[in-house]
């Protein structure tokens, strides 16, 4: 018998192209993706400083317009990926995307286009943000035992651009103008672009949108039930980006305005924290992913609504932390050591979440309807952008530590809501898992 552990890194198929293990065209969605993350991060690592220091904003009114910003680069999608699956096609939406983002971040180096550019990167987003990930299931079979990882793996590259867009963006924006800031964003969106054209040998072909899909028999529990079950996943995940997205918004005001800074004779700047998560998701994943195949081969394994509520769990935790934090420090500034610790919490919960509630999503959309089912998730997290814009105004009328709290029991609701969802959650990935396995679909070949 050959070895179990030795096969799952070799190719499912003769011929099949792979890099470290994994289809080719995985490295190149997720490197198109980290520099398409470099772009939207470096912008949003200077969004909230921009408005309240350059534009001079009040606090709620940045907290707003951030929040409706991020709120609507997350609900183009829905759009743009029906638009993808009915009429574009994948490979140009995620062209077409890229390149309208890329136009809007050049547009933000301009003042008077300051609106106007947030709306068009939001536009270009929803072509581009559903289309791409959406491409990873076609990369493998049903059965292949690479594909319930192949979104961790996804989500360390994606991460990396989110590491360097405040280290780069930030650093520009700070210390030599905003607007160099923002116009390296744009010169990133235009390298994953680069990227996505230069390596669409490795990516699968796409079916011909209008082919009639032979009769299949219905799936148990029904279309209806995996709907309803991802609507509830939805409404929990959007409670917890109510808590999450302030990371962005609160959290960055409170580095600047709370927190000491100084390493010796060193200050360091408040955009660079904001590469601490990033950092920790690259550094955590293995480890994470090793303890995750350790359990399973124990026959130990979270479910999948486990691991997400675990997440909420520990990201409440985390904002416990920064309200003990803030209360010690009453009307002085707490050390940064308290802040790293924080993003050190948050990372491992969002890694608990995230990719799982991604995956979750991709693995029960209906076929030939990827990018919308995808774009469904996108749609979750509009929500909570818009959630989180609104929490956010409460920064101004509440102390720090009681804020802190808020967004603790915020996420709170949101595991619990994610627990009790649990057991359906189980039963439509099983009837969904036994349907592939008697019917699996074609694999999308990954090299040519």
């Amino acid at each position: 018998m050959s070895d179990a552990g030795a096969a799952s890194h070799r190719p499912q198929h003769p011929g099949e192209l792979t890099w470290f293990g994994q289809p080719r065209g995985l490295t190149i969605l997720f490197l198109t993706n980290m520099w398409e993350t470099f772009s939207y991060y470096g912008m949003r690592a200077l969004l909230v400083y921009y408005m309240t220091r350059s534009l001079l904003l009040e606090q709620e009114a940045s907290s707003l317009i951030y929040g409706f910003y991020t709120a609507f680069a997350y609900f183009t999608p829905i759009v743009g990926g029906t638009i993808a699956d009915r009429w574009l096609g994948k490979r140009r939406a995620v062209i077409s995307g890229a390149t309208i983002m890329a136009a809007g971040h050049f547009m933000m180096a301009f003042e008077p286009a300051f609106y106007f550019a947030l709306a068009t990167i939001a536009l270009g987003n929803g072509l581009f943000l559903p289309t791409l990930p959406s491409q990873i299931n076609d990369l493998y079979s049903a059965g292949d035992p690479r594909r319930p990882w192949a979104y961790n793996v996804y989500y360390v590259g994606v991460n990396l651009g989110g590491f360097l867009a405040p280290l780069i963006c930030g650093t520009l924006g700070e210390l030599y103008g905003w607007h160099w800031g923002f116009g390296a964003a744009g010169i990133g969106m235009l390298v994953g672009l680069l990227i996505y054209v230069a390596g669409g040998k490795y990516l699968p072909p796409e079916a011909p949108r209008a082919a009639a899909r032979p009769a299949q028999p219905a799936p148990v529990p029904t279309g209806r039930q995996v709907y309803a079950l991802l609507l509830a996943v939805g409404l929990a995940v959007t409670v917890f980006r109510g808590a999450y997205e302030q990371v962005g918004n609160t959290v960055a005001l409170w580095a600047a305005e709370g927190v000491d800074r100084a390493a010796g004779a060193f200050t360091i700047p408040m955009t660079w924290f904001q590469s601490l998560n990033p950092l920790l998701v690259i550094l955590l994943t293995p480890a994470l992913l090793a303890r995750w195949k350790h359990r399973a081969a124990a026959g130990r394994e979270h479910s999948t609504m486990q691991k997400m509520a675990i997440g909420a769990i520990i990201v409440a935790s985390a904002y416990a932390l920064l309200a003990v934090a803030s209360a010690l420090a009453g009307d002085g500034r707490a050390s940064w050591l308290w802040l790293a610790g924080f993003f050190l919490i948050f990372t491992l919960g969002e890694l608990y979440i995230l990719p799982n509630g991604l995956g979750l999503f991709a693995r029960l959309a209906p076929p030939r309807f990827g990018a919308t089912t995808v774009a469904a998730w996108f749609l979750a997290i509009f929500a909570g952008s818009l959630t989180a814009g609104l929490v956010g105004t409460l920064w101004s009328v509440m102390s720090q530590a009681s804020f802190f709290v808020l967004l603790s029991v915020i996420a709170s609701a949101a595991a619990a809501l994610l627990l009790a969802l649990d057991r359906p959650a189980r039963r439509v990935l099983a009837s969904r898992e036994t349907r592939d396995a008697v019917s699996p679909e074609p694999m999308m070949r990954s090299g040519r």
